[in-house]
């Protein structure tokens, strides 16, 4: 299972519970599986092409709407690129730091990615595993 881990201030010191698959917001007019494409390459630097499978609509804790499709795929985590935001940084220093998205991604076990993944999107595991069940 392939993760990413949010970039910033706030995610540095958090591994287990903090990573994510990547995703993001569907721009006006996009198809959504054109978006998560995108947002793939915007936070990896990774253009992903094939057979995607879709796994369902999820709601997360605070109610966003995620959208997942899995497919096969070769990205060498040593290699990803990000795009970037910026924020004040630290609160109240007048200080605006740039960051990148993503500051890391790794390929899990499900076992692994279980513990590593948002509890939000534990449900997008659970059916990605019952799907490759026999």
């Amino acid at each position: 299972m392939f993760l990413v881990h949010p970039g910033g201030p706030f995610w540095t010191r958090k591994d287990e519970g903090a990573w994510s698959i990547p995703k993001g917001l569907v721009d006006e007019g996009e198809d959504e599986l054109a978006a998560a494409k995108r947002e793939v390459f915007e936070e990896v630097g990774a253009r992903i092409d094939g057979d995607f499978e879709w796994l369902g609509e999820y709601r997360q804790p605070g109610g966003k709407r995620v959208l997942a499709w899995s497919i096969e795929a070769d990205i060498d985590v040593e290699k990803i690129v990000s795009n970037t935001f910026r924020i004040e940084w630290p609160p109240k220093s007048g200080l605006i730091k740039e960051f990148p998205e993503v500051d890391r991604a790794g390929w899990f076990s499900l076992d692994e990615a279980e513990r590593k993944i948002l509890k939000g999107q534990q449900p997008i595991l659970v059916d990605f595993a019952a799907r490759r069940q026999p």
